[in-house]
């Protein structure tokens, strides 16, 4: 169900981690002939560096040699992170009625017994058992029960989906809403006083940055811990679903060298105060060590929207458009190398009737190049820029229209759900 493959457009820089032995080095000091006056000297150095090591003293003489610099413990910040966070993260159950004659399918595809760890519930009359067919995480972000993961950990309406918490209570979730675009999805459990997860703020992360991912690793090992750091920022990755075949192209993303494995999917990314910067999402999966999370900040509107209208709700601004790449500008001879060039095809226009982008004097063969002033690059795509603004906002997008560019402003009163 998560068990993604990934692919880029542009190459992904492999990070090499080395593990370096540190080795002791024994000094024998030998006793020969003068052995009094040595050893009164070996007796004073010893008395000397003894004095080092314990008087304190010692660390605030001119030399400056010897400081007591303050301690930073690492393992005891996760440890902590983790007693407070984990009670927050779930585990998501996906079943569904698999024909008899099929029993090993869904078993082949995630790694999961052919009879499903979820057991099989009463046969429907077309000889059908109700098995476990993937198994995916989660965190709570409302205390009544509203859940975070990824759109490709809830693949159909007609699932089956238990989430189970950390204490072993299990509920069965409604699906709440989705959104393609950036690979995340909302259930929902009806339960109160839930422990939740803070939201922290993606947009200022740091390269080297010490990161903690948890999630049902493998569907198997429960809230498993993994640390690591951010490796990189801002990544544009094209993740394949190896059941459905469907293919997800996913913009800015965070990736890290903590471990996520099969079944951590819409599992939190955390940072050392225990909030969440990430939504652990895919691998790659020929290489040790590349993950990649969808920055928090991209879920939130989905969030707001879901407590607001009770389902996701984007806005839309109403074109077709190709990106434009260096290649593509050469192709189709145009006057810029990035941006959102409005194309249309046989069955949809580039600018579609009764829409914002329509609305705003738009036009086919326009080139988007900017939105409240971020260049559309295959980074920062228009549907993910567009995808991050809240319903009946106003943009500013930079147009290159009939020659020249000029600044439109842009109503996004319209949306999908």
């Amino acid at each position: 169900m998560d068990d993604t493959k990934i692919t880029t457009s542009t190459p992904i820089e492999y990070i090499s981690k080395s593990e370096f032995k540190r080795t002791m080095s024994f000094v024998v000091v030998l006793t020969l002939v003068f052995a009094t006056l040595f050893g009164g000297i070996l007796g004073f150095l010893s008395s000397q560096l003894y004095n080092i090591g314990t008087n304190s003293t010692i660390a605030g003489t001119s030399s400056g040699i010897v400081q007591n610099l303050p301690v930073v413990n690492q393992n005891s910040a996760v440890v902590s992170v983790v007693k407070k966070t984990n009670p927050a993260v779930v585990s998501i159950v996906i079943s569904q009625y698999v024909s008899n004659n099929n029993n090993n399918l869904f078993g082949n595809f995630f790694g999961l017994p052919s009879s499903g760890s979820g057991g099989s519930g009463s046969g429907s009359s077309s000889g059908s058992t109700k098995q476990t067919v993937g198994e995916g995480s989660g965190f709570i972000v409302q205390s009544n029960g509203y859940i975070i993961t990824n759109k490709h950990v809830i693949v159909s309406p007609t699932d089956s989906y238990t989430v189970v918490m950390n204490n072993g209570k299990s509920y069965q979730a409604k699906v709440v809403g989705t959104d393609p675009t950036n690979d995340i999805a909302v259930v929902k459990i009806n339960a109160t006083n839930l422990p939740t997860l803070p939201l922290g703020n993606s947009s200022g992360l740091q390269l080297g940055s010490a990161v903690i991912a948890i999630g049902n690793a493998l569907g198997q090992y429960q809230n498993t811990v993994d640390t690591g750091v951010i490796s990189g920022l801002s990544r544009s990755v094209q993740a394949q679903d190896p059941v459905t075949g469907a293919v997800e192209n996913l913009t800015g993303m965070i990736q890290t060298d903590a471990e996520i494995n099969s079944g951590n999917s819409g599992g939190p990314l955390l940072n050392l105060e225990g909030q969440v910067i990430g939504i652990n999402t895919a691998v790659a999966s020929t290489a040790h060590g590349i993950g990649f999370a969808i920055p928090i900040n991209q879920a939130k509107s989905d969030i707001l929207s879901v407590l607001k209208n009770g389902k996701i709700i984007k806005p839309e601004l109403g074109v077709d458009y190709e990106l434009i790449t260096p290649a593509i500008q050469q192709s189709q001879h145009l006057n810029y190398s990035y941006g959102a060039y409005l194309v249309g095809s046989s069955s949809s226009p580039a600018v579609l009737p009764n829409t914002p982008a329509s609305r705003a004097g738009l036009k086919s063969h326009d080139i988007i190049l900017e939105v409240n002033g971020v260049k559309v690059t295959e980074s920062n795509s228009l549907g993910y820029l567009i995808g991050m603004q809240q319903l009946n906002s106003t943009v500013t997008l930079k147009v290159y229209q009939n020659g020249k560019v000029q600044n439109i402003s842009v109503t996004l009163n319209k949306a999908f759900s």
